[in-house]
């Protein structure tokens, strides 16, 4: 199984990819779901970001007010580097375990899909075999962001807290520029997936 991993800037349009993808017949790993399962009650890093962050992180459901986490971690460098620290081996771990299980399975698909915000500060690239990053304009990501519920200090601040497009550009062995049309981009999705199927 090609082990591809796509990943792009807030708001870039990575979703809409991943879902070309898995209609293109990719197995999609969704790492922020993951993420979203650790952090859960019972979840595998639940008791260690509530013992770094304090019970102020807990809303009055019980689970964990990601609002409130993302509030002190995008305006605290250490402390998100905490957080990451805590999170990211977790998921590198269920990844691989999601992946080899859906490998040795009766009929595996040829590429397995890493979608990740946050591959490339990571780590998760060193145990992939190919990279798609989906680019666009900041102003872009930003307005999106916006109009998502974001303030713009909050989406800048997100922006901010991530690799640089530059740095993410550099690794990749493919870009999506999301910067037209929804057609345009599912065409830059559907070129890559032939070569995809070709490597695999």
């Amino acid at each position: 199984m090609l082990r591809v991993g796509l990943t792009g800037g807030l708001a870039s349009g990575k979703s809409t990819v991943a879902a070309f993808f898995r209609e293109l017949g990719a197995f999609h790993v969704d790492a922020d779901r993951i993420t979203h399962e650790l952090l859960a009650p019972g979840g595998g890093a639940e008791r260690e970001v509530i013992a770094r962050f304090g019970p102020g992180i807990v809303g009055s459901n019980g689970a964990i007010d990601r609002k409130a986490v993302a509030a002190i971690v995008f305006s605290d460098p250490s402390a998100l580097a905490d957080l990451n620290g805590i999170v990211h081996p977790r998921i590198r771990a269920e990844l691989a375990r999601r992946i080899a299980e859906r490998a040795s399975g009766p009929a595996p698909e040829s590429v397995a899909l890493v979608d990740a915000a946050l591959l490339v500060e990571s780590g998760l690239l060193d145990d992939l075999d190919v990279l798609i990053v989906v680019s666009c304009r900041e102003e872009v990501q930003i307005a999106r962001a916006v109009a998502r519920g974001l303030t713009g200090d909050e989406a800048r601040a997100r922006v901010a807290a991530q690799a640089p497009l530059a740095e993410k550009l550099a690794l990749a062995d493919y870009v999506i520029d999301n910067d037209g049309s929804l057609d345009d981009t599912r065409l830059q999705a559907q070129r890559i997936w032939n070569e995809l199927l070709r490597r695999a």
